[in-house]
């Protein structure tokens, strides 16, 4: 099926009343933060959580009443599940998802609260979708590709039809580029209704997959490294997305983890969203600094997500929190003698610091008896303040550490 603007629109007529029109507001906080004028699309807001829900429902609705009594499969971690078992539920389509033995708790549990049946099987996206596929052929259920069946990527550019209506006067939107479902259906809806629109793609530095396939030529497989953008980390983009997209898409931004953890805590902080380590990618484009370019105009960010473990997040802000340099550990060695803790103590509450946590080390301080190590944590307004008192208590240390931070 070839997916053009007619097809996008087709499926915005078909997904209507049932998926969600989100709210694209202009944000000021983040205007002011990045220079530009900053527009926030809230997918987020989704009843499942995420984009994923407008291809699913496209997809399914598309079936014959021969695949509806059979059911569908997919092979999925996390979004693309929730969105399948939500509207499968509501249109009495069986639904199984196959996800890793490592999939979140969090996304297993709401697959199976919303009627799917699911099954955990491999460590890894590609053995849990062997199995997805050997059920299928078993079974004669409708496998549904979470990003590359083209009723899915036409679903997705319901997203991209909303944004033009929204925002109508736009110099840039970024997307975030993991499969390239949701890029292949938003490039296709704003190149032909609004070609000077500048479409950037935003990608994990350890899931470089649409990058390393343009540079191909053609999809390549890649083994994507840890990320906090665990939505984009896909190990090949699917080829009919990669096809429609790849001549559209004029720029690719890769970000650092840091620069993700940091955009999910301003935008907790700033726009009050809690998004995952996905959608903030957007976000972490413009504080990377390499868009310096979109300085002054008007950019939209896809917030697409926001399904993030409350474990996870509380972790990632701490990050977050470290990368602003709100939060600084260091190891430093100080007097035993009575009184030596406590002076340290003050001299950290002098500067206008507060002590987070702090373990106090005799036994591993050394070969001096009358020292004692420390490593701590403070909260702090910013790097100069760290630096300013770092300054302040090299005084009270024989040596003043600070932890290198794991980015």
């Amino acid at each position: 099926m070839p997916i053009d603007l007619d097809t996008i629109v087709a499926a915005q007529s078909r997904i209507a009343g049932a998926v969600a029109v989100t709210p694209c507001p202009e944000s000021i906080p983040l205007s002011e933060l990045t220079g530009c004028r900053i527009f926030c699309k809230l997918d987020h807001l989704q009843r499942t959580g995420s984009f994923k829900e407008r291809g699913a429902r496209n997809a399914l609705m598309q079936l014959g009443q021969a695949a509806r009594d059979r059911g569908v499969i997919a092979a999925s971690a996390g979004n693309h599940a929730l969105g399948l078992s939500y509207h499968g539920k509501l249109l009495g389509i069986p639904v199984t998802v196959v996800m890793p033995v490592t999939a979140p708790l969090v996304k297993v549990s709401m697959s199976m609260a919303m009627g799917a049946r699911v099954i955990q099987h491999g460590d890894s996206f590609g053995e849990a979708r062997a199995k997805a596929d050997e059920l299928s052929a078993a079974e004669g259920m409708t496998y549904v590709h979470g990003y590359d069946d083209p009723a899915i990527i036409a679903g997705q550019g319901t997203l991209g039809l909303e944004v033009l209506d929204q925002v109508p006067e736009m110099d840039a939107i970024i997307v975030p580029l993991g499969g390239c479902g949701l890029m292949a259906g938003v490039a296709v809806a704003f190149k032909t209704r609004r070609p000077g629109v500048r479409i950037i793609g935003v990608e994990a530095t350890h899931a470089p997959a649409f990058s390393r396939a343009r540079a191909a030529g053609h999809p390549v497989t890649v083994r994507p490294g840890p990320t906090l953008a665990d939505g984009l980390a896909v190990s090949i983009v699917g080829e009919n997305a990669f096809s429609l997209c790849n001549g559209l898409v004029d720029e690719v931004v890769q970000v650092q983890e840091r620069d993700i953890a940091l955009a999910i805590l301003r935008l907790v902080e700033l726009e009050k969203s809690v998004v995952e380590g996905a959608a903030a990618a957007t976000l972490a484009a413009l504080l990377s600094g390499k868009l310096a370019s979109l300085a002054g105009k008007t950019v939209t960010l896809v917030l697409g997500g926001g399904n993030i473990d409350p474990a996870i997040l509380s972790r990632v802000i701490e990050k977050g929190l470290a990368v602003d340099g709100r939060l600084c550990r260091f190891t430093a060695v100080i007097s035993d003698r009575p009184g030596g803790l406590a002076a340290f103590a003050s001299a950290v509450a002098a500067t206008g610091a507060s002590i987070k946590e702090v373990t106090h080390e005799r036994a591993f301080s050394g070969p001096d008896v009358s020292s004692a190590r420390l490593q701590c944590t403070i909260e702090t307004r910013g790097h100069p303040h760290v630096a300013s008192v770092m300054d302040a208590l090299k005084s009270y240390s024989a040596r003043l550490v600070p932890a290198d931070m794991d980015y």
